[in-house]
């Protein structure tokens, strides 16, 4: 029996906590199987909905919601996310939760003409909004848009060099799913990156950041977007997502090797890395 305190005791609680938080839980009343929606429990087969609804009701102003959330810093994570991430030259890259498509343009200037970046996005709005500006810009050649959910790729096993996947993973029902559905579609030697909001490190920092979380952002989500409510709840999405050491626990648990993470502006948000070994 492992002693208190001890690495294996460690390990075994964490792997608990994954499962007891992000398998979902049973509402004792209905006996119906429930997940977080936020700071709400609901049924899980209701999450997608209400998920859906938010990037439905946010897609145009997306862009800027991001920039409120992250005061703007969120464009120098992405090129820092990107410009680290190791795609080259006719790689075949998957953005998943690709959204406005500001990462698949940051790929695909990267692959360059003998590679292709598959934009994927559960919600139709969203993956209209990204096909819509990149084609704008004038990038056609080598992007493919593809509405999908990330817990049932609708690709062939070792499809792909790199996956990737900002700001996305803490808005999926199984996140359990997604991230072994990642791995499945990985070529062998193939690299997951998942770019999210985490758990900012420093103490002090916690109370401005929460006060900026929950009294300011919903209130500029109202003022900008006359939507606090999909506001509040992104904030609260962050706050339910695991953290650090947690994710990295469940992306060894999918089958990833070499798995690793990098915080970047104090914690609050961080890029997790693991390979197809």
């Amino acid at each position: 029996m492992p002693k208190p305190g001890s690495e294996s005791s460690f390990q075994n609680s964490t792997l608990t906590r994954v499962l007891a938080v992000y398998t979902g839980c049973m509402d004792e009343k209905s006996g119906e199987q429930t997940t977080h929606f936020g700071f709400r429990d609901v049924p899980v087969g209701e999450k997608k909905k209400l998920v859906g609804q938010v990037f439905s009701s946010v897609a145009r102003q997306y862009d800027l919601m991001n920039d409120l959330m992250s005061l703007g810093i969120h464009r120098v994570w992405k090129r820092y996310f990107v410009g680290t991430s190791g795609v080259k030259r006719g790689d075949r890259v998957l953005d998943l939760a690709g959204g406005t498509g500001d990462i698949a343009a940051l790929l695909h200037e990267r692959v360059g003409d003998t590679g292709s970046v598959v934009l994927g996005d559960i919600n139709a709005q969203m993956l209209g909004v990204g096909r819509d500006r990149l084609t704008n810009r004038g990038l056609v050649r080598g992007l493919e848009y593809v509405q999908l959910n990330a817990e049932a790729l609708p690709f062939p096993d070792a499809s792909f060099d790199l996956v990737t996947i900002a700001f996305g993973l803490r808005n999926v029902t199984e996140k359990a799913n997604a991230l072994k559905e990642m791995h499945r579609v990985l070529k062998v030697g193939g690299r997951a990156l998942v770019l999210e909001f985490s758990q900012v490190k420093p103490e002090w920092f916690r109370p401005v950041y929460d006060f900026h979380s929950f009294q300011v952002l919903p209130r500029l989500g109202k003022l900008f977007a006359n939507d606090a409510d999909s506001y509040q709840y992104l904030a609260e999405s962050i706050r339910k997502h695991p953290p650090q050491d947690e994710l990295r626990a469940m992306m060894e648990t999918a089958g990833f090797g070499r798995c690793d993470y990098r915080n970047l502006s104090a914690g609050i948000c961080a890029i997790h890395s693991g390979y197809k070994l």
